[in-house]
C-alpha cells in the first residue's frame, strides 16, 4: 500500500470519529455520571437475608458471655455494619448473645434490623435516668462553665454534655444493668467499628481459662486538655482510700515515678473485653 493511500485511510477514520462526537455533543442524550444515581439508604430487606441462621460450629464451646453496645436509634445503620463484621469475622462460629443499651427506648426498626443480623439472642435495655445524669453533688453551673470554656478552646468533645453522660455510664454503670447481670464476660462493640481479619479463637474462653479479668486493643497518649485535674483527684483518692489499691496494679503503666505524675498513657475501652467480676470495684466516685 502506498504512503498516500495509508494517509488517506487515516484521514477518513479521523473525519468519521469527529463526526460521531459532533453528533453526540449536539444530542440531548447525556451519559450517566457518578452523581446521576443517588446512593439509596440501606433497608431492612438489604440485610435480612444475611442473618447467619446456622448454629455456630463452636457454639457448644461458648462461655457465659455477650456483646454489649451503647447506641441510639439513629445509630441503626452504623451498628448494622458493626454487627455484620463481628458476625462474619467471629460470631458466626459461636452465636454469642448481644445486649443493646440506650437512654431512650429502642424503636421497632432498630430491634428488627439488629435481631435479623445477630446470630445470638438480642436483648434491649433502657438506661435508668440516675445513671445518665449528674450525681447530686455536682455543681452544674460550674460544670457548664467548664464545658463552655473547653468549647471555646476547641477541646475534643469539650462542650458536649451527652458525651460526659456516656463516659460516666461506661465507666461505672453499664455492667450493673439487669441484662448484664446474666453474663460473666462482655465484649464492648461500638457503632461503625470494623474487623479486618478473622478472629480464629474465642477470646472469652481464653480469658476464662487463663483467669484474665480485662483486655483492651489499643493504648495511646491522652489529650491532657480534657483531664487537667484528673490526676490530682486520683492521688487524693489513693491517699484517702489505700484499701482500694490492690497489689500488682498498673501504676507502672500510667506513671514513671511511682504515681507522683501521670505519663498520659491510657487504653481505649471502645473495644474492651472484660469480666463482670473485674467491674465490681468500679470507681466509687461515680
Amino acid at each position: 500500500m502506498s504512503i498516500s493511500a495509508r494517509y488517506a485511510r487515516y484521514l477518513v477514520f479521523a473525519v468519521v470519529g469527529l463526526a460521531f462526537f459532533y453528533i453526540i455533543s449536539r444530542s440531548s442524550f447525556q451519559l450517566p455520571s457518578a452523581t446521576s444515581f443517588p446512593r439509596p439508604q440501606p433497608s431492612y430487606d438489604d440485610f435480612k437475608s444475611q442473618k447467619p441462621h446456622n448454629v455456630g460450629t463452636n457454639s457448644s464451646e461458648r462461655v457465659n458471655a455477650t456483646f454489649v453496645t451503647l447506641a441510639r436509634n439513629s445509630d441503626i445503620w452504623d451498628i448494622a455494619k458493626s454487627i455484620r463484621t463481628i458476625e462474619d469475622r467471629f460470631n458466626r462460629n459461636y452465636n454469642y448473645d448481644w445486649v443493646f443499651l440506650n437512654d431512650k427506648e429502642f424503636n421497632d426498626d432498630f430491634k428488627k434490623l439488629t435481631t435479623s443480623l445477630a446470630s445470638g439472642t438480642t436483648y434491649y435495655g433502657k438506661i435508668p435516668e440516675e445513671h445518665w445524669s449528674y450525681p447530686e453533688w455536682i455543681d452544674q453551673d460550674k460544670a457548664r462553665a467548664v464545658r463552655e470554656e473547653m468549647g471555646r478552646k476547641n477541646v475534643i468533645y469539650g462542650d458536649s454534655e451527652s458525651y460526659r453522660h456516656m463516659c460516666r455510664y461506661e465507666s461505672g454503670f453499664f455492667f450493673r444493668h439487669p441484662l448484664m447481670m446474666n453474663y460473666e464476660y462482655y465484649w464492648r462493640v461500638e457503632p461503625s467499628i470494623e474487623l479486618f481479619c478473622d478472629v480464629s479463637h474465642d477470646p472469652f474462653r481464653f480469658m476464662k481459662e487463663n483467669d484474665k479479668k480485662y483486655s483492651f486493643v489499643i493504648s495511646l497518649y491522652e489529650y491532657y486538655e480534657t483531664i487537667p485535674t484528673l490526676w490530682d483527684s486520683v492521688k487524693k483518692f489513693m491517699k484517702n482510700h489505700p484499701e482500694h489499691i490492690p497489689s500488682g496494679n498498673a501504676m507502672d503503666f500510667i506513671s514513671e515515678d511511682g504515681g507522683e505524675t501521670y505519663n498520659k498513657c491510657h487504653f481505649w475501652s471502645n473495644f474492651e473485653i472484660g469480666s463482670h467480676s473485674a467491674q465490681e470495684g468500679a470507681n466509687p466516685l461515680l
